[in-house]
This record gives C-alpha cells, structure tokens and sequence, in this order.
C-alpha cells in the first residue's frame, strides 16, 4: 500500500523524501559515529588528559626505541625475524616496524591516536599470544604495551593532544557556520 501511494507520486518528489527521510539521517549518523571515535569528547578533564599525555610520551618513546631499533639492524633481522601468519619475515619486520616507528610518533604527537593505536594493538597481542605464547617472562613487555595501548584507544588522547585541536577547529567552524 505504501509503495503504490509513493509511486503515484512524481519520482522527483519520491526521490526527495527517500533523500530527506532515510539517506540524509544514516550518511550523518555514519558521519557522526567516524568523528565521535577519532575525537573523543570524554576524559577531556586536565587531570585525566595530564595524566593521557605523560602515558603517551613515555610509551609512545618506549616504542619509538624498539621500532628504531629494529629500522638500524634491519639487514640483520630479516633473517632470523619470525614469519607471522605466512607474511614472510621481510613483510613482518617491515609491518613491525611501520607500527613501532611511525605509529609511535603519531600516539606522541596525539595525531589520530585512536586509528593508529589499532595496529600497535594488534602487534603487541601477536607478539604476547604468538610469539611469546602467553607465557609470562618473555612476553611480559608485549602484554604491558598490549594492555596500555588497549586503554588508550579506550579513552582517547586527551585535551593535550593534536586531535583536541583539530576537534576544536571543527566546533568553531560548525558555530560559525550555524
């Protein structure tokens, strides 16, 4: 019934309510979801943000070490480096250090922390789950970066943090433009 009522109407007029009513709402929805996960707007307190910055810095640096560590002896690791998940060990060194390297000094910088924490947790839990097999002394490191990393892509960066700045570019230019 209410398809035969619609198509009576002219397409232009069907075309714009299905537009106005149904597309418009689930593109923003969608549009909000993104925006909401890269710029958090909870734990913006100073404190909790003071205490969001110091762990990025020391962890983002922690990791940073490993990462150029691994770029320096490159041509030493690629031999004997584990081959995860059939990457081959060229493409798991390469992938390790993409996400200790670069990834690090995007979470120090607080630049987009959320999307780039995702594969640093994804390394660390291969690397305590399948290198290390779960087993305490050897992998304790891993599940400490595993564990702050989830935490930090839990809470977001902070106040202190380049995401905050751009999350308030966008508030002041949607002010503006309302």
């Amino acid at each position: 019934f209410l398809y035969d009522t619609l198509s009576s109407y002219d397409d232009g007029v069907f075309c714009f309510l299905a537009e106005s009513l149904i597309i418009r709402p689930l593109i923003f929805k969608r549009t909000a979801m993104l925006y909401n996960f890269l710029f958090p707007q909870q734990f913006r307190g100073k404190g909790v943000s003071l205490l969001l910055l110091v762990v990025r810095i020391v962890f983002g640096i922690l990791f940073f070490m490993h990462g150029l560590d691994k770029l320096v002896n490159f041509n030493t690791l690629v031999q004997s480096y584990p081959s995860e998940f059939g990457f081959g060990s060229y493409m798991t060194l390469m992938l390790s250090i993409f996400t200790e390297f670069c990834c690090s000094l995007f979470l120090i910088t607080g630049l987009l922390v959320r999307l780039m924490t995702i594969p640093m947790i994804v390394a660390m839990g291969v690397a305590f789950f399948d290198v290390h097999d779960a087993m305490m002394p050897e992998g304790e490191l891993a599940l400490i970066y595993f564990i702050i990393f989830i935490i930090l892509f839990l809470t977001g960066p902070g106040r202190y943090s380049i995401d905050y700045l751009i999350d308030k570019r966008f508030q002041k230019d949607k002010q503006t433009a309302e």
